[in-house]
Parts: C-alpha cells; sequence; structure tokens
C-alpha cells in the first residue's frame, strides 16, 4: 500500500486545542525536508484493504488521503448493512527534525444520488494518539440530489492542536458515510453516496500547520 508519496494536493480537517508543554513558535514557511507519512493500519467497511493510499504534497502544506471503494447505499442492489461505511486511519508520520505540526483545515469530496425524500450524511474526527478523541464535524444533504458534493472543516489558529514535540505519536483518521432512505420507496430507488474519485482526482487534502520545537 502507497505511503510517503510526493504528489500535489489540495484540501481538509478539524480539531481542538491542547499545545506541548513548551509551546513551539510558529513558523509561516513550512521546513524544506520532507515530511513521510506511512499507513500504520487500516480497518473500516469503508476501506477495504488496499483501496486507501496517502500522498505528501511537494511544499509540505498538505497530504491526500485517496479511497477507491467508500460506498454507502440504500435502497435496490443494496445490503442491509451498506446504509453505513466508516474507515479509521492510523498515521505514521514523520516530521523533519526540530519541527511539529497540525491540521489546519480539510475538504471532503465525493459523489451523491439521493432520491426524493432520501439523505446522506459526511463525518470526520481525527486525533493524536493518546490524546482525547476531537468532536466530530457533520455535514448532511438532502434529496433529491444527483451531483458531486464537497464540504469544509476549518480551524483558527488558536485552536489548532499540534503533535507533542520530541515525540512520536501516530495520526487517527476516522470518517464516515450514511445513506437513509427517509420517505423515499427503497424498494424502487437506490440512494448512494461515495467519498472516492472515478477520474483519478485525488479526494481528501488535510492542510498543515508547522511550528519550530524549543532547543532542548
Amino acid at each position: 500500500m502507497p505511503g510517503g508519496l510526493f504528489t500535489a494536493g489540495a484540501i481538509a480537517a478539524l480539531f481542538a486545542s491542547s499545545l506541548a508543554t513548551h509551546n513551539p513558535t510558529v513558523i509561516k514557511d513550512p521546513p524544506p525536508d520532507k515530511i513521510v507519512i506511512e499507513i500504520a493500519t487500516v480497518n473500516g467497511s469503508g476501506c477495504p484493504a488496499g483501496t486507501a493510499a496517502v500522498a505528501v504534497s511537494p511544499d509540505n502544506t498538505a497530504f491526500t488521503v485517496t479511497y477507491s471503494n467508500y460506498l454507502a447505499q440504500v435502497g435496490v442492489g443494496s445490503k442491509p448493512t451498506d446504509f453505513r461505511k466508516n474507515c479509521q486511519l492510523n498515521l505514521i508520520v514523520h516530521v523533519p527534525q526540530g519541527f511539529t505540526y497540525a491540521i489546519a483545515s480539510a475538504d471532503y469530496r465525493g459523489f451523491a444520488s439521493l432520491a426524493d425524500g432520501a439523505s446522506g450524511l459526511e463525518k470526520a474526527s481525527y486525533y493524536f494518539q493518546g490524546s482525547p478523541v476531537t468532536t466530530p464535524s457533520s455535514h448532511g444533504f438532502s434529496g433529491p440530489y444527483n451531483d458531486n458534493w464537497q464540504v469544509t472543516d476549518s480551524v483558527d489558529v488558536a485552536s489548532l492542536v499540534w503533535a507533542p514535540c520530541g515525540e512520536q505519536r501516530n495520526f487517527n483518521i476516522n470518517t464516515e458515510l450514511r445513506v437513509g432512505a427517509g420517505s423515499s420507496d427503497p424498494r424502487r430507488t437506490t440512494s448512494f453516496m461515495t467519498m472516492d474519485s472515478t477520474d483519478g482526482d485525488i479526494n481528501t487534502v488535510y492542510h498543515l500547520a508547522w511550528k519550530q520545537c524549543p532547543s532542548a
């Protein structure tokens, strides 16, 4: 499974506050050395083995997670468990020495086809290993809907959660898609929502903020 790939990216994330004991100094430009991200574990019905990949942008300002089989659906042709799909990624993040990072914003993209009366939901949360899980963000959609969708989560600088300086903490990303039939007729219609890309474009990109750690 790909890990630490260097390709251009674009968007994504949400957090609450928790700074390290020695507050690092915010910097405007990202460090010149490359950040490397590897997938430690992947779990969930929305990301079967081999269907999720991570890539880091060349300028160290973002990384992307691309899903190729993330689909929730109800109605004709669906199984009872298909209405909800989720994915938990546990990432090993290697940052340049002397720096730490936080997730500043996140955009999620996909496609939804919802019958009149049906509904869709995208949900996400993020946390560092050993830290409290952040309050999930969620975005709802109502049918009739048949188009691409995109949502954005963003955090102001004062509320960013930073990786502890000098410690290796894996980063966890939890996402979820749900589709409900509502007042639509699931015996006659199919409603679905994806977080994937049919043309190979990047789905989900996480923008990074950087700080310089204090000298020992």
